[in-house]
């Protein structure tokens, strides 16, 4: 039997769902046992002659006095694992670490597997579409999405992207997921897309939506198999009171059998470090299960077959940070200002003509969503380029009718002119007053 047939048996007999949900390409790999395998059985021996990086004759890492910087007042330990290969898999000591940090205040019966490590957010997501997606498989997400969930889903693999309205009557709607999948046949596996707080609408949902929300996707279960991707990027970063912040990953976990719930979250937005590129994917299952160790295999194989392995360095600086006693103060800072530039966009935005500009709902992470009212007669696109030639501002726009704010790159000094020159950008278009 091939090793890729073994473990498929596996995860079909531990996991019924996840066997249904896997792709064809997610069915087919396994982690080979190559070079990392056969290094990682000889770590620790007299002599290790296994793998391909250049050591000093003290078995440490050989680093050039010219890229030496990073190195300084790093533990021995530590510069190792920042100069050296890291194990595809992450190193070890982060992946505890950061699954430590995921399960405060949780449920301790509520399994989760050691989170890998990936080259960002994106990366986890390519791994998921890679083992889940692909042609035969239909991709549930709220619209407007954030646009790379195309390129990761659709574009890379072929997978159908099935949406529905992310707001009805300027508020949010709960069963968005439920009504993309209507019209898809009863039986067929499908990939539904949560991104909590999102991108680019800002918006995590109050309690009372949040049920609708998880009922809907309980219900979806019944129909067929479903797997839940839970884009946690902005985790954390909530700034009103009666918002639950807590990852839906948790809530999804045993919620049906017919539900696999995935979590991936990282460094990037939660600890600020953007250019670190160091990503988490965690499955729901305890560490060491059967289930838990076959999809690490896969999910091994596909980062071994592209990037190699996640970047050492900043994996150590991420871990440097988890084991710093103040940095969580250090967030709560960070999650303040960003506070005080959310309620200050917000009191700008109250006072512009609704007949030029909606705001949707908006009480979380780096993003509010505009409405170009349909009366009003103007484009999403067209306005951004306005606002570039004529405004000195720039937008992203959502065509045809939305536009994004990224308070989180604005002074909140610099916000109230923000709002004004949109508004006169969209009023001298209009016509002028």
């Amino acid at each position: 039997m091939k090793a890729s047939d073994k473990l498929n048996e596996e995860i079909e007999r531990e996991c019924p769902v996840a066997g249904k949900l896997l792709s064809v390409l997610g069915r087919r790999v396994v982690f080979p046992p190559g070079i990392p395998e056969q290094a990682g059985q000889a770590k620790g021996k007299r002599f290790n002659a296994t793998i391909g990086q250049i050591l000093a004759d003290d078995g440490h890492a050989a680093i050039l006095p010219a890229m030496g910087a990073l190195a300084r007042g790093l533990p021995e330990e530590a510069r190792d694992a920042a100069y050296l290969y890291s194990p595809v898999q992450g190193l070890e000591a982060l992946r505890r670490a950061w699954r430590e940090r995921q399960r405060r205040e949780i449920d301790p019966s509520l399994p989760s597997s050691l989170p890998l490590v990936t080259v960002g957010l994106t990366h986890a997501l390519s791994l998921l579409a890679d083992l889940f997606a692909g042609e035969e498989r239909a991709v549930a997400v709220p619209s407007p999405f954030w646009g790379n969930y195309r390129q990761i889903f659709a574009v890379r693999t072929g997978a159908q992207m099935l949406t529905s309205a992310a707001y009805r009557d300027g508020r949010f709607n709960p069963l968005a997921i439920a009504a993309a999948l209507e019209a898809l046949p009863a039986g067929k596996p499908a990939i539904a897309l949560v991104n909590v707080p999102s991108n680019p609408g800002g918006y995590s949902p109050m309690d009372g939506e949040r049920q609708e929300l998880i009922a809907s996707l309980r219900a979806i279960a019944e129909e067929r198999p479903l797997l839940v991707v839970c884009d946690d990027a902005y985790a954390g970063l909530v700034y009103v009171e009666g918002v639950e912040s807590r990852s839906l990953f948790w809530d999804l976990i045993g919620a049906h059998p017919n539900l696999l719930p995935v979590k991936v979250d990282g460094a990037t937005k939660e600890l600020s470090f953007f250019g670190g590129r160091v990503g988490f994917l965690t499955f729901p299952f305890a560490p060491g299960s059967i289930a838990a160790e076959a999809l690490e295999s896969k999910v091994k194989c596909l980062v071994r077959a592209t990037v190699g392995s996640p970047v050492g360095a900043s994996q150590s600086v991420v871990l440097q940070a988890l084991r710093d006693g103040g940095v969580d103060g250090q967030i709560a800072e960070l999650r303040d200002s960003l506070a005080e530039r959310h309620r200050v966009l917000e009191q700008a935005l109250a006072d512009v003509d609704p007949a030029l500009l909606r705001a949707l709902p908006s009480n979380s992470g780096c993003f509010t969503l505009l409405e170009l009212p349909d009366e009003l007669g103007l484009d999403a696109e067209e306005t951004r380029l306005d606002l570039l030639e004529h405004f000195d501002t720039g937008l992203v726009a959502i065509p045809p009718r939305f536009l994004r704010v990224a308070f989180c790159s604005v002074a909140a000094a610099d916000i109230p002119e923000l709002v004004h020159r949109i508004e006169q950008s969209l009023r001298a278009r209009r016509g002028g007053e």
